[in-house]
């Protein structure tokens, strides 16, 4: 070897960490991976690193013909147990990582590796990209898994379904060789999986029923899916850790929630902070307290519209909660008092450590709180009826490997109800497109609003009364909430809010004060008097709205009006929405 060799060989190991466990560690070196021609040193590295048994790409970019340069190095790789892949595609085309993902399964599958860990978080791929890991989850490669991270996916509804119905597979597969997939930690934060992914899923935990972690914030879901969720935490007896901060639970969900937790006795930390909880779900969660969990160790219930006496139950029922180290009720609706009343009751318990600050108390609330909680979970069943011919029954849990339908031949003939006869008139149908804006109104999604495609804005229009301010309000708010980073998304969304807009503000007829004071109440900064009820407001919004006060069709004799209200605290609006509402306040500044 001569000095030029002995020198790339030293400048390669002083950049690339070879962990003592057999790791090669390439995270965080903002490699920029297009091709196999850049790709070559990590693919020597791999090829020559005898027992590799965990590859960290965190920090990269890795394209197309990178990723298959890397899976070819990868399929002589039995050893191969933990692949920590996040954070590996920024700057590429959504449509290039289901690609790249089904390569690097495929070798790990032909290398006949045995994974124990999977982390493919913070990677945007949407459900396009669980297609592209479908069969890896599938595979023996892991009937052995562990632990399965997708944080920050966007995966979607549709995504969580094709996750669920992988791991539902993966399960069935391998129990029928007598290893059964028992996966104990699994993350998918901020996925927008909503009631549809989320109930998927729990289908998957209760058939799997080894859960210990399971992380599933922000994923806007839900009294139905939560309610899906706690029927699945019943069949997970060594559940640990269970985190579903900023979803909507309400009365129901929270209801159904603390039963189910109430027979889990290795449950340790429970995180159901900014989950509207309210009161009758903490008095649950109080009885579920009194009656079990003997080894919590940690309860977040903050920004939950609790009450004192309901929060002040809480505080009462962990007085023999011995390994208790933190109880979080901040931001709740305690008031002054309450909040010295906790904090006496606390301490009487020789407990003033474990309480945490309550230094963003919301006050005592209003009277209406427990009226508008009803109001809400009988429109989510209203909404729910109309969709829930769609939902799957859970499936029971049978170690016998499904078996995938054969498709139908053409020859088959297809059956019609023999009590419908011929001559019965038939309706006409509602415009397939109309269905799916009236779908994507009752149910938003960024899905949804892209598939509507080019003529979205017009289908809208066509759909939405363009004279009623009200459902001007309502649509944008729906519309604007689906908002993301996405280019394709971020487009539809824009595009679609100002052609409906632009036809709404250039209508004589329309009022325009009317569309603003119900964007205002609807946001929570405006009391209504005709019973109109705030959405969960979130950074999209405002963003949005940020947006479109600076078209030319927005009328500038509203901008102040906006301002005002903007300027005023509101304990409806949540802390995550702060920075982009600022920005709109800046925006609207600078117009005035």
């Amino acid at each position: 070897m001569d000095s030029e060799d002995i020198a790339r060989l030293t400048d390669s190991l002083s950049r690339t960490q070879v962990g003592c466990s057999g790791e090669l560690s390439y995270k965080g070196r903002a490699l920029k991976l297009d091709d196999a021609e850049a790709a070559r040193e990590l693919v020597q590295e791999i090829e020559g690193f005898e027992g590799l048994q965990a590859l960290r790409l965190e920090g990269n970019t890795i394209g197309v013909q990178a990723a298959e340069a890397i899976a070819r190095a990868l399929e002589s790789k039995r050893d191969l147990q933990r692949c920590h892949w996040s954070d590996m595609f920024t700057g590429r085309l959504r449509s290039e990582i289901p690609s790249a993902l089904i390569s690097l399964g495929q070798a790990v599958i032909m290398a006949g590796a045995r994974l124990t860990h999977l982390d493919l978080s913070d990677n945007a791929f949407g459900p396009d990209g669980v297609r592209g890991i479908e069969t890896l989850l599938q595979s023996a490669s892991c009937f052995s898994l562990r632990e399965l991270r997708l944080n920050n996916c966007g995966m979607g509804i549709g995504g969580g379904k094709i996750l669920a119905a992988a791991l539902i597979r993966g399960h069935s597969l391998s129990s029928a060789q007598g290893t059964p997939l028992k996966l104990r930690v699994f993350i998918a934060g901020r996925n927008r999986l909503e009631n549809e992914g989320a109930s998927a899923l729990a289908q998957a935990f209760q058939v799997m029923a080894s859960l210990q972690e399971v992380h599933m914030p922000q994923n806007g879901i839900n009294h139905a899916g939560v309610t899906a969720l706690a029927s699945a935490m019943k069949e997970n007896s060594e559940l640990r850790v269970l985190n579903l901060n900023d979803n909507t639970f309400t009365k129901r969900g929270a209801i159904a929630m603390a039963t189910a937790l109430k027979d889990l006795h290795n449950v340790e930390v429970i995180n159901f902070g900014d989950c509207l909880v309210r009161s009758e779900g903490a008095v649950a969660m109080a009885e579920a307290l009194k009656e079990g969990l003997p080894n919590l160790k940690e309860l977040n219930l903050s920004f939950g519209e609790i009450k004192e006496d309901a929060a002040l139950a809480v505080a009462r029922s962990v007085s023999h909660k011995t390994q208790l180290s933190k109880l979080d009720l901040n931001g709740n609706y305690l008031g002054l008092d309450g909040c010295e009343m906790l904090r006496e009751v606390m301490g009487s318990q020789h407990m003033d450590d474990v309480l945490g600050s309550l230094s963003d108390d919301e006050g005592e609330g209003d009277d209406d709180d427990d009226d508008d909680d009803e109001e809400e979970e009988e429109e989510e069943e209203e909404g729910e009826k109309e969709e829930g011919d769609k939902m799957p029954a859970p499936p029971a849990r049978d170690p016998t490997p499904v078996s995938t339908p054969a498709s139908t031949p053409a020859s088959t003939p297809v059956s019609t109800p023999a009590s419908t006869p011929v001559s019965t008139p038939v309706s006409a149908p509602t415009p397939p497109a109309a269905t799916e804006v009236s779908t994507f109104l009752a149910f938003p999604s960024p899905e949804k609003l892209v598939k509507l495609g080019a003529k979205r804005s017009l289908l809208f229009e066509q759909q939405v009364d363009s004279t009623d301010a009200r459902k001007i309000a309502d649509a944008f708010l729906k519309i604007a909430s689906v908002l993301k980073v996405e280019e394709d998304v971020k487009r539809a969304v824009l595009d679609t809010v100002d052609g409906l807009l632009k036809k709404a503000f250039s209508s004589q007829c329309f009022q325009s004060d009317v569309f603003i004071t119900s964007l205002l109440v609807y946001l929570g900064l405006l009391k209504s008097e005709d019973k109109l009820k705030p959405v969960r407001a979130v950074p999209a919004h405002f963003l949005t709205l940020e947006h479109c006060v600076q078209q030319d069709y927005f009328p500038k004799n509203q901008l102040p009006i906006l301002e005002v209200f903007l300027s005023q605290r509101s304990k409806l609006i949540p802390d995550s929405c702060k920075t982009a509402r600022y920005k709109l306040r800046q925006t609207l500044n600078s117009l005035i």
